[in-house]
């Protein structure tokens, strides 16, 4: 006969065993939901500012600020697996103008973090945030529903083709999947101004915007922007803005009356 000690460590044993296990089937499901997600950016104001790096600086440097619209789909991040996505937009420029194409400088501009219905209650937002959260998307797919069309789209979808799933299915599928990760802004004004070591930037060329995301799973490993095609699992369509160029600065009117 065992002691209740070792009976209870037995158990203890078998269930974490089960839960990783079960950890670990749920994390590899991530790998067979497709993912297409789609983004345009769109540069439509830049101005450098001379500004100091902290209050009690003397030293004055160049900094960007960039207002940008971004039009974005990432629904198709979010799954059953899926806690929330982190979605953030860089400004990259090369250090040397002689090698325009290395873009070897990069700095984040604008984040957002949007979270799955089921992990709600962890964003640090007030009641009135949270119920304007909640307003919003009223009305949007339940999590159980999502779950039933997801699975049903992998094994249908993968049996008798997607044409076929989405001929007869279609309509609810898509009122169903619903999601969020559709983000439409204009005219956006940067969180973060952008400068660099040398403390100049203006007139730099080949300045580029990016959009990134950041998946970040209740259970398995997080999943960053893909530089390549991975499975079901697709590049950013789009998310590269076009090429532009840092302004000079502007001169003072006193320093334009002088002769």
């Amino acid at each position: 006969m065992h002691s209740s000690l070792v009976r209870l460590q037995n158990v203890f044993g078998f269930f974490t065993s089960v839960m990783f296990v079960v950890a670990a089937l749920i994390a590899c499901t991530d790998v067979i939901a497709p993912r297409t997600p789609a983004a345009e950016v769109v540069v439509k104001d830049i101005q450098v500012v001379k500004g100091r790096p902290h209050y009690y600086s003397t030293r004055k440097e160049e900094y960007a600020h960039i207002r940008f619209s971004l039009t974005a789909d990432l629904s198709s991040l979010f799954n059953w697996n899926t806690k929330q996505v982190f979605v953030y937009v860089s400004a990259s420029w090369p250090s040397n103008s002689s090698t325009p194409e290395i873009r070897d400088n990069e700095a984040v501009i604008w984040d957002t973090i949007i979270t799955n219905p089921s992990a709600d209650h962890l964003q640090n937002i007030g009641p009135a945030a949270m119920k304007k959260l909640t307003r919003e998307l009223k009305g949007r797919g339940v999590d159980r529903k999502r779950l039933f069309f997801s699975i049903s789209f992998l094994f249908l979808g993968g049996w008798f083709g997607e044409d076929w799933f989405l001929k007869f299915w279609g309509d609810v599928y898509a009122n169903v999947m619903q999601y969020r990760g559709i983000l439409k802004l204009k005219n956006q004004k940067a969180k973060y101004q952008i400068t660099q070591p040398g403390g100049k930037l203006a007139e730099t060329e080949g300045v580029v915007l990016n959009v990134h995301y950041n998946v970040q799973p209740w259970v398995g490993l997080l999943t960053w922007t893909p530089q390549m095609e991975f499975g079901r699992w697709k590049t950013v369509k789009g998310g590269v803005s076009r090429v532009f160029r840092l302004p000079a600065l502007k001169a003072k009117k006193n320093e334009g009356e002088k002769v």
